[in-house]
């Protein structure tokens, strides 16, 4: 060991350390700081390729006040996971299938120095498209499936939100949504930038800098390093692997959903910027994150008529979704404490339906209804254990980078959020019944044969106090 890295590594377990303004090392064991530490030692620079210029397709907002609202021209941009990673000195591919190119990336050092990641063809090659206030993400585009997009301020920065004390809202057509995908809308704290860096020459431009509460190791680069070494290609994937890293962060997802079940759940993280994980604290809740995060599904929490196809929110029609993020004491600088929700449908406002599970009351996200819900269901609260609101609103304090995204699932078939899960116990358990979909549903080489066609529309996006954003209730 370098007398470098083991001072480096000393430093790190004792302070949080801001690596290259994108990622930090914060609250991880010495033994994942010293592999972190001695693998970025060796890495070059996350690389820009040449052979396809990169347009982000434009998309407006909304910014509302008390009296009105304002356009704002953004645009979106396509997370570097997606993109074709091939030779600087060609077109030789860097990573195929679920496996790097051994020659190219025989160790990250040498991969940096030899990848680039390129620009992409959003409509042709990912079924990307724009058309005002209107973002579509389709599912299976050619050999193309799913996809994850930023909202970006300008050619080179996501757009960081401010949402404590602020309402957002939106409109969602998940009318081709069907069992086993996820139309998801979320914001994690990522840097402006990406994490643009020595280390990193891509940036936000091409979509680099992700984390989230599942502290993901499927990430082909993380902080413009390569995640090659130690990398395994997924028995069940075709497209994807798993490295020695994640990347650990905060999570508020707002939207997750298909036509058949929806969920509002906040993930709260002992750190709150981008951080690199390895080991043990890469391991969902009882690593770094709160993978479960909080949720309310209305359906798990005992109403199964309020949303779906025919149901109070018809799912085969589009409906606006208000989310408020309301503080302590009122004011944009305060402690989070409640997340509601509203739904606007056909000119009438729903609010979110409250719980008829014995011993969980309410209808929005508190404290105290995490704290119920994990008791009635028997489930760890590890939202608590990470700070709960207190630990999110923290996150939102950084400024939060908005995510779109369309998936389906390759570790649970979306059953945790459409059908009965854990599979293990009983339907009729409190917290098992998520969605009416079956339980044989979800599994991905099915729906990429037979939903093939299936997209989701994000829209008429708006952000502001409470109440400038939709007509509250009385």
């Amino acid at each position: 060991m370098s007398k470098r890295n083991k001072s480096l590594m000393d430093l790190m377990t004792r302070f949080p350390r801001t690596w290259d303004e994108g990622f930090t090392f914060s609250m991880i064991s010495a033994a994942a700081a010293l592999a972190i530490s001695s693998f970025l030692a060796r890495a070059g620079a996350q690389q820009v390729g040449t052979l396809k210029a990169e347009t982000h397709p434009a998309l407006t907002i909304s910014t509302c006040t008390s009296t009105g609202c304002s356009t704002e021209n953004d645009q979106v941009v396509l997370d570097a996971n997606w993109r074709w990673a091939h030779s600087t000195s060609g077109s030789t591919n860097c990573y195929t299938g679920n496996t790097w190119d051994a020659t190219l990336c025989p160790d990250s050092a040498t991969c940096v120095a030899n990848c680039a990641v390129d620009g992409a063809d959003y409509s042709g090659t990912y079924g990307i498209t724009t058309a005002g206030n209107a973002l579509t993400l389709k599912f299976v585009t050619g050999s193309n499936v799913g996809s994850r997009t930023y909202l970006m301020d300008s050619e080179t920065t996501y757009k960081k939100f401010e949402l404590l004390g602020q309402e957002f809202t939106f409109d969602v057509d998940v009318s081709k949504l069907p069992c086993g995908l996820n139309g998801a809308l979320y914001f994690v704290p990522m840097a402006a930038d990406g994490g643009m860096s020595t280390t990193n020459k891509a940036g936000a431009k091409y979509g680099t800098g992700y984390c989230d509460a599942q502290c993901p190791r499927d990430l082909k680069f993380i902080n413009g390093s390569a995640n090659s070494e130690g990398w395994v290609p997924d028995s069940n994937s075709a497209n994807s692997g798993k490295g020695n890293m994640g990347s650990c962060c905060s999570e508020m997802d707002v939207w997750e959903a298909n036509s058949m079940a929806n969920a509002v759940t906040p993930h709260s993280c002992k750190v709150n910027e981008p951080t690199m994980c390895t080991g043990d604290d890469c391991t969902r809740n009882t690593g770094l994150c709160d993978a479960d995060g909080c949720d309310f599904n209305p359906y798990r929490m005992g109403n199964t008529s309020f949303f779906g196809v025919g149901k109070t929110i018809d799912t085969s029609k589009p409906v606006t979704v208000v989310t408020q993020f309301i503080t302590a004491d009122g004011t944009t600088t305060g402690t989070l404490s409640e997340i509601k929700r509203f739904y606007v449908q056909n000119g009438v406002t729903y609010a979110q339906p409250n719980s008829d599970i014995a011993g969980v009351t309410g209808n929005s996200v508190t404290d105290s209804f995490c704290t119920a819900q994990k008791t009635a269901f028997g489930d760890t609260d590890y939202f608590g254990t990470n700070g709960g609101m207190a630990t999110m609103g923290e996150a939102f304090s950084k400024g939060m980078v908005l995510v779109m995204s369309i998936w389906d699932d390759y570790a649970a078939n979306m059953l945790w959020l459409d059908s009965n899960y854990p599979l293990d116990k009983d339907a009729a358990t409190p917290g098992v019944a998520r969605g009416a979909c079956a339980t044989t549903s979800g599994v991905p080489a099915d729906v990429e044969a037979s939903a093939a066609t299936s997209q989701v529309i994000f829209s008429n996006i708006k952000i502001g106090p409470l109440g400038s954003t939709f007509t509250a209730p009385a």
